[in-house]
């Protein structure tokens, strides 16, 4: 059975670009292709819902030159890509805090929604200037603000309706996470959604991650039992 929602940490574009002797702005480049690639792939394997993490709220603390890079990665690979996302189908939702972005990274964002939002074969979700505490922190905010205001009872808040202030909200939690370049964390993404999703750690960076890498991590989700906090099925006959 393969997993309906995949998410992935997409790590190591600079030390892909540092062991080649290129400058960072090349593996982040290598890492856009990386991930046309990785869209593809989860299409054609009928993955319905993809989460790719694009740009955290703590990437901002990056040499402004990176960053200024990274902006242009990501107007590019609207400008190019979402005709042809469009095309196949796929819906384009992101989370992250848009507020304080610059104008046309917002209206870009809000296109790509906007566009692609009556379209059902696939779901990509791109989180940017995303952080889970942030999106936790804001959600609690808008939550006590409904309260103070009498929207909803103290009493009625509960896990689902929390859920609903989330940026994720009506996006299914991930069941499988998975993470390149060999490092193992969760590096402040999806907190909330991942308490039940399995973690695939994979070595290779992401500039280097193709369609035999996504297969390997579906086929290690197979082949593990998942069990939300119960037994499995071999502990309930013992």
């Amino acid at each position: 059975m393969k997993p309906a929602h995949v998410a992935i940490i997409m790590d190591g574009n600079g030390r892909w670009a540092e062991a080649r002797g290129l400058p960072r702005r090349a593996g982040h480049r290598a890492g856009v292709e990386a991930l046309r690639n990785a869209v593809r792939s989860a299409g054609e394997l009928g993955i319905n819902w993809l989460t790719v993490y694009a740009f955290s709220s703590e990437n901002w603390s990056r040499p402004r030159s990176e960053v200024n890079d990274l902006m242009g990665l990501l107007r590019l690979f609207i400008r190019r890509d979402l005709a042809e996302l469009h095309q196949n189908g796929v819906r384009v939702r992101i989370i992250g805090d848009r507020e304080n972005l610059e104008n046309d990274i917002r209206s870009l964002l809000l296109e790509a929604e906007n566009l692609t939002a009556e379209n059902t074969s696939m779901n990509l979700v791109i989180a940017f200037n995303y952080g889970a505490r942030d999106e936790i922190l804001r959600a609690a905010k808008a939550l006590m603000h409904d309260v103070q205001s009498g929207r909803i009872g103290a009493d009625e808040v509960d896990l689902d309706s929390f859920g609903g202030y989330l940026d994720t909200a009506g996006i299914p939690d991930p069941d499988l996470i998975i993470r390149t370049s060999g490092e193992q964390r969760l590096s402040n993404f999806l907190l909330w959604q991942a308490a039940y999703a399995e973690f695939v750690f994979l070595p290779c960076h992401w500039p280097d991650f193709g369609r035999a890498d996504l297969e390997t991590a579906i086929a290690t989700f197979n082949a593990r039992e998942r069990r939300f906090g119960g037994v499995g099925a071999r502990e309930a006959v013992l």
